[in-house]
């Protein structure tokens, strides 16, 4: 049954084409499409664990005429109907890792774009984004001995807060380096965390890096620098640990604020086609946490800013079991939409680091935050103290690829990527040609 109609693009040639999302008898819902030189293809975008119209209620369906011509091309233009709230720009291609899976498809031995020209751009960022979280990516971000200048330099122009995109493993390694990184002003690290096996990491990252990581989280947490996990999802590789991981996440707060879900999609490295039963969608995430953390699905609501299709967020209370005390407003979150500018100070009050308590207090960053009873005689302090240093953020992020690629989601994008003096959307950035080795319709 059609649900409803939109645009996406031919996954071979990237043509924009008319297409529709239609479910099936069992919940499932595609995005069903026909190129006039590629023939038919369909892709599974909803397993029906969650109802599909009851969470995107909130999106409006494209206009008449609207996204005629996305992604080509594509900048922040008319159509486009939010601003940025994070804003992405690749400092480096180097990287000391060669993921299987990088949307980014870093590894390059190319010389690295100069000082002058990253501040040239963090300028043109600053004042086209209005006082965005700048994400420095890569590539591996932390090989360039500059980061710490580009950080304060970010801060100077304008920027209201500074993430790094990384692996890590310099930020382990060189302890002096990152505490240059917290002098320079960084906010949030942005850590590739798969797992809480080396499996998983030898699969992914090609090599046992676990311990390493969690170096990292300890002398970020030192340095009072938030840290926010985020794992690749992978079917058959990591979506039965996710539980786990999140029970490591608590029990490594205050210095970890939160976990961002990424499921894997096929762009960058890994641009193939995924059979239907290796798709893993935005719903069978949170099912999956909902069975192995025991959360309950009401914790989850869509974006408030960009696409209900494209991510979701809860926010939670650690109890002193280790459990998650879920403190989502749900119904002020189905009522309200949001800009980018709210959401950007969402996302640094869920990421960021609150300010520094007294020794021994909730706030101290050497060891993790006590787990205080919750209580109706709390007191407000006590309460704010929790918020800072004893709670946690679980989010997800859905990135599109040339297979299900939806025009009306990219119009609500907020996480934009700078691209040789243009912002653009972060899918369209990173959209490539999927090799598809047999049509599915």
């Amino acid at each position: 049954m059609q649900i409803r109609k939109t645009r996406s693009v031919c996954p071979v040639c990237l043509r924009n084409l008319p297409a529709q999302l239609s479910r099936q008898e069992d919940g499932r819902v595609f995005l069903q499409k026909r190129c006039p030189e590629h023939g038919a293809f369909q892709v599974l975008v909803w397993q029906g664990k969650l109802d599909f119209e009851q969470w995107s209620q909130d999106a409006e369906p494209l206009s008449p005429g609207s996204g005629l011509h996305c992604p080509e091309g594509c900048g922040i233009c008319r159509e486009h109907e939010v601003g940025t709230c994070c804003a992405l720009l690749e400092v480096t291609r180097r990287c000391n890792l060669r993921c299987r899976y990088c949307f980014a498809n870093g590894g390059s031995p190319e010389e690295d774009p100069s000082l002058e020209e990253m501040k040239a751009a963090i300028r043109e960022i600053a004042g086209q984004c209005g006082q965005p979280l700048i994400q420095f990516s890569g590539g591996e971000p932390t090989l360039r001995d500059d980061l710490p200048e580009l950080i304060r330099y970010a801060r100077e122009a304008g920027c209201r807060y500074v993430q790094i995109n990384t692996n890590g493993i310099r930020l382990a390694q060189d302890p002096e380096y990152a505490r240059r990184l917290a002098a320079a002003g960084l906010d949030i690290v942005f850590l590739q965390f798969d797992g809480t096996q080396d499996a998983i990491y030898q699969e992914l990252r090609g090599m046992p890096l676990l311990e390493l990581k969690k170096d990292a989280i300890r002398i970020c947490g030192e340095l009072r620098i938030g840290v926010t996990l985020v794992p690749t999802v992978v079917k058959g590789v990591n979506d039965q640990n996710l539980g786990e991981l999140i029970q490591l996440a608590c029990s490594l707060a205050p210095a970890v604020r939160g976990v961002h879900f990424q499921p894997v999609s096929y762009f960058g490295r890994y641009p193939q086609d995924a059979a239907t039963k290796d798709r893993y969608t935005l719903d069978q995430l949170m099912a999956d946490i909902h069975r192995q953390a025991r959360i309950p699905l009401e914790s989850f609501l869509p974006s408030r800013c960009d696409h209900p299709l494209c991510g979701f967020h809860a926010k939670f209370l650690i109890r002193p079991d280790g459990g998650l005390k879920p403190l989502t407003d749900v119904a002020y979150a189905a009522h309200t939409r949001s800009g980018a500018q709210d959401n950007r100070e969402y996302v640094a009050r869920s990421w960021r680091r609150g300010p520094l308590e007294s020794a021994g207090s909730a706030g101290d960053s050497r060891s993790p935050a006590p787990a205080l009873a919750l209580s109706e005689e709390m007191d407000f302090d006590t309460f704010l103290r929790r918020m800072r240093n004893g709670s946690l953020t679980l989010s997800a992020m859905a990135f599109q690829d040339a297979m299900n690629l939806n025009v009306e989601r990219l119009h609500r994008c907020s996480l934009h990527a700078y691209d040789q003096g243009v912002i653009q959307p972060f899918c369209a950035k990173y959209l490539s040609p999927i090799h598809v080795s047999s049509r599915p319709l």
